[in-house]
């Protein structure tokens, strides 16, 4: 039987970006003549990537700006996240102890995020995390992004791993409505950045700790298999 995949979202789910992300947000905002957007309310807009982030910010203080606008924001953005991108974020608490256990039960890692490619692996390099992860896939990554299942699918087979021993792992909709439509099971987190209760998120499996998550991992690969 092929060793199990076990697929990450990445901002939410892996590691607590928020402090970081809204930071930035608010930075951009303050350039452009627009009030900060509450630490709780922003962390809830988090999920999508930047552009969303920009423009549900933007909505949030009654303003809507043309795409091109929106661009120009979304580079100035990422000029000042890159460079502050592991300042505050770290992974949630018990991850890496989750990691080495599943690791031992014979799992491959994988990342599939709307965030580029190239601002993940920068995160998880500064974190020391990277080279646990057979394959790391951003929103450009690929033609797609999700919740487009063809993005999870191409994320397990990149890290080698095949669709019928794979498992989601997640914090929003997004998340679980990919995995739902690449046929995989999902697993959901509680403490991740969504303005959906997660348990309404629809998962197979709703973890609090990641001390968890090896135990339900075995519990929805025995069932696919």
């Amino acid at each position: 039987m092929p060793a199990p995949t076990v697929v990450f979202d990445l901002d939410g789910t892996l590691i607590d970006t928020a402090p970081d992300l809204v930071d930035t947000l608010n930075v951009i905002l303050a350039r452009h003549d627009v009030a900060p957007v509450a630490f709780d309310q922003a962390r809830t807009m988090i999920g999508a990537g930047v552009k969303p982030l920009l423009q549900r910010a933007l909505a949030s203080k009654g303003r809507q700006l043309p795409s091109e606008e929106i661009d120009k924001l979304f580079g100035e953005y990422l000029e000042i996240y890159a460079a502050h991108i592991a300042d505050r974020s770290r992974p949630f608490p018990g991850l890496e102890r989750a990691l080495d256990a599943l690791s031992a039960q014979g799992c491959t890692f994988a990342v599939c995020t709307n965030k580029l490619e190239w601002l993940s692996v920068r995160l998880l390099e500064k974190l020391n995390l990277a080279q646990r992860f057979a394959a790391i896939c951003g929103q450009d990554t690929f033609a797609m992004r999700k919740p487009d299942p063809d993005m999870l699918r191409l994320t397990i087979a990149r890290a080698g791993g095949d669709t019928g021993h794979a498992v989601m792992v997640g914090d929003s909709m997004t998340d679980v409505a990919t995995a739902r439509a690449a046929t995989i099971p999902v697993i959901a987190v509680d403490f991740g950045y969504t303005d959906t209760p997660p348990a309404e998120l629809g998962a197979d499996r709703l973890i609090s700790h990641f001390d968890a998550l090896p135990a339900a991992v075995a519990e929805l690969v025995s069932i696919q298999t």
